[in-house]
C-alpha cells in the first residue's frame, strides 16, 4: 500500500513538471523535433568562432526565427537555408571567410550555421554597447536589416538625447528612414529571439544565452 501510494505521489508531482517542460505552453515545447540534429554541429562552430563561453541558445533562437529548423526554407525575397543568408551576403561572406565558407552552399546546413555564426561575430566585434545582451540585440537587428541602418538609428537616438549604448526601451525606438513594414520586423526580430526563444533553448539544454 505504500508503494502505491509513494508511485501515485510521484506521478502527481511529476506530471506536471513533464507539462511545464513539454506541453503545448512549456518551454521545451517550442523546441522542434527537427532542431536536435543540428545542436551538435551548432555548438562546435559557436565555440570555434566565439570560445567555450559561447552563448549556444542564443544562436539557436536565431536559427529558430529564421527558418524553424527547415533546411530547405526560401523565404519570398530569397533568402536560403537554416540561417535565411541573403544570396548577396552569402557571396560576400564567402569572400570575407574563403576559408570556411568559400564555396557558397546556403542548403548546406553546416555552411548555413557557419555563415550565421560568423556574421554575428563579425557585427559584434563592431557594435560596442553596455552589455553582452544590448550588444547582441543590436547585433540581430543588423543580422535582420543591414548594419548601415543601425549605425543611422543610432545616430538619431543619440540625435534625440537617447542613450546611444543601449537598444531595448532606446536604439529600437528610432526610424532613421526604413519603411513601417520594415521596421515593424526589424524590431520584432531581436525582441522575439532574445526575449522569447533563447530562454525555451535555455531551458532545453543548448548551453548559455545573452539575455535570459
Amino acid at each position: 500500500m505504500r508503494k502505491v501510494t509513494f508511485l501515485t505521489r510521484w506521478v502527481l508531482i511529476a506530471l506536471p513538471l513533464l507539462a511545464v517542460c513539454f506541453g503545448p505552453k512549456g518551454a521545451w515545447a517550442a523546441v522542434p523535433a527537427e532542431a536536435e540534429q543540428y545542436r551538435r554541429e551548432l555548438t562546435r562552430i559557436a565555440h570555434a568562432e566565439w570560445g567555450l563561453d559561447a552563448p549556444v541558445a542564443t544562436f539557436a533562437a536565431q536559427v529558430h526565427q529564421e527558418s524553424r529548423w527547415r533546411l530547405n526554407a526560401r523565404s519570398p525575397v530569397g533568402a536560403e537555408g537554416l540561417g535565411q543568408v541573403m544570396p548577396t551576403t552569402a557571396t560576400w561572406l564567402a569572400q570575407l571567410f574563403p576559408k570556411t565558407l568559400g564555396k557558397v552552399e546556403p542548403y548546406n546546413p553546416s555552411w548555413s550555421l557557419m555563415a550565421l555564426v560568423s556574421y554575428d561575430r563579425w557585427l559584434a566585434d563592431r557594435i560596442k554597447a553596455r552589455n553582452t545582451c544590448e550588444q547582441v540585440a543590436m547585433v540581430l537587428s543588423s543580422y535582420n536589416g543591414g548594419l548601415g541602418w543601425l549605425i543611422r538609428d543610432r545616430k538619431l537616438a543619440s540625435a534625440k538625447g537617447a542613450d546611444p549604448q543601449a537598444w531595448f526601451g532606446s536604439i529600437e525606438r528610432f526610424n532613421a528612414g526604413r519603411s513601417a513594414a520594415a521596421f515593424a520586423e526589424n524590431r520584432g526580430y531581436p525582441r522575439l529571439i532574445l526575449r522569447r526563444w533563447e530562454a525555451d533553448y535555455i531551458a532545453a539544454g543548448w548551453g548559455l544565452g545573452v539575455c535570459s
